[in-house]
């Protein structure tokens, strides 16, 4: 199965690319000069150098160790297909990242409705038990007539000593 390590017009996936002390994708480029010997016509990857703090990287790698032939120069990357590339890559992110936060305050939401739903059960549970708590606070007096000093048909009874 053929690569693009292997084929010498081809431009690598962005995500297989390596970055660079800047922390950017580097920019695939091909050695033009005839130094170092035996370099030209090898590609490798270079920084892109797109930091504003204007410091200069030095990072580059090599991909091929000897030239794989003729190089077709159209094909190699260009600026503006990099910063294309680099665009839609800081977008592809930004959504990814966004739609993680969206499920995330999803969730958010669920378990706070959840806790809602919980509260509300639990002092729906505790006035049914205050309200029951009450009737039978004043259920208890009118079933213990006799206690003062009444017979059953409310008459009232006489003590003797």
């Amino acid at each position: 199965m053929s690569t693009w390590r292997d084929d010498p017009n081809a431009i690598p996936p962005w995500n297989e690319r390596p970055k660079c002390h800047c922390g950017f994708r580097t920019w695939l480029q091909v050695w033009t000069d005839p130094l170092p010997q035996g370099k030209k016509g090898c590609r490798f990857f270079k920084c892109p150098d797109i930091d504003d703090d204007f410091k200069a990287c030095t990072f580059m790698q090599w991909i091929d160790t000897r030239p794989l032939g003729r190089v077709s120069f159209n094909e190699v990357e260009t600026k503006g297909q990099y910063y294309a590339r680099h665009t839609q890559a800081l977008e592809e992110a930004r959504l990814a990242r966004e739609e993680q936060e969206r499920r995330v305050r999803q969730q958010q939401r669920e378990v706070a409705l959840k806790i809602q739903e919980e509260q509300f059960q639990a002092r729906e549970a505790q006035l049914k038990r205050e309200a029951d708590e009450q009737k039978n606070r004043y259920k208890e007096p009118a079933q213990s007539s006799t206690t003062d000093g009444r017979n059953k048909k409310g008459k009232f009874l006489r003590f003797t000593q």
